[in-house]
């Protein structure tokens, strides 16, 4: 099997799961085949082998499949031994409690931000995210703190002949201005995003390091919230990413 063949079948198996999440119920061969837009012959085999590893049961009335709890117990088991998360989890919960916002930790992956965890808002409405998902670095909040905590010229060739797609109608896409919104935003500590990820969102990030890792954390909400609470959003905020800092510090 090729490299590009192997990626395939690593996405279609993540496909498979993501549509019995997606469905939350037992499919059929032919449900997920057409799911995941794949011929049935081949999510058969996909389908024998997750089920000989003890990660799908069949149903035989509805003739159906199901995911066993081994893929839980598996990412679980992975989850507790996390080396940041775990640890930093309940500052997180402390910061959502404090701002009332939905509060996020992220890492670069790339040319993208990954969550790693979400604590979310007790308001109705308010921003929502889940663990995993990826957003871009030019238009979050995340983004624009990680690209912040590189020294300028390493900034500054990032951006060398790139292009910036519009997320959103308030995204910033010139280089030059978003370059200058960053540095801006370095010197006051801390960096804002005005609806140029989400339509209506406002957030504001900071960054720190643990163990040579430089992640950053997000508080977000709807912009008739955060428009009057940002600052003080960002005190906070700036606090936990001291306090966090300090708990890994050596020695």
């Amino acid at each position: 099997m090729t490299a590009a063949a192997s990626v395939v079948s690593v996405e279609r198996v993540i496909d498979i799961f993501e549509a019995f999440q997606a469905s939350q119920r037992p499919l059929s061969l032919t449900d997920l085949a057409d799911a995941v837009n794949i011929p049935k012959s081949t999510c058969h085999a996909i389908v024998a082998t997750l089920t000989a590893r003890g990660y799908l049961y069949s149903l035989a009335r509805p003739r159906s499949l199901y995911p066993t709890q081994r893929m839980y117990d598996v990412t679980r088991a992975i989850l507790d031994k996390d080396p940041f998360v775990e640890r930093i989890t309940p500052m997180l919960e402390q910061l959502r409690d404090a701002t009332r916002e939905t509060v996020i930790l992220g890492k670069r992956q790339g040319d993208s931000v990954v969550y790693l965890q979400v604590a979310e808002s007790a308001h109705s409405i308010r921003y929502s995210a889940r663990p995993g998902d990826i957003k871009p670095l030019h238009s979050s909040s995340i983004g624009k703190a990680l690209l912040g905590a590189l020294k300028e010229p390493d900034l500054r060739a990032w951006f060398a002949g790139r292009t910036l797609p519009a997320v959103t109608p308030a995204t910033i896409t010139d280089p030059e201005a978003l370059i200058a919104n960053i540095l801006k935003s370095r010197r006051a500590g801390y960096f804002q995003t005005r609806g140029e990820n989400v339509s209506d969102v406002w957030a504001v990030a900071a960054f720190f390091a643990v163990h040579n890792e430089t992640l950053a954390i997000a508080v977000a909400g709807p912009r008739h919230r955060m428009e009057a609470s940002l600052k003080a959003c960002a005190q906070q905020l700036v606090a936990t990413c001291s306090a966090i800092s300090r708990q890994f510090q050596p020695g």
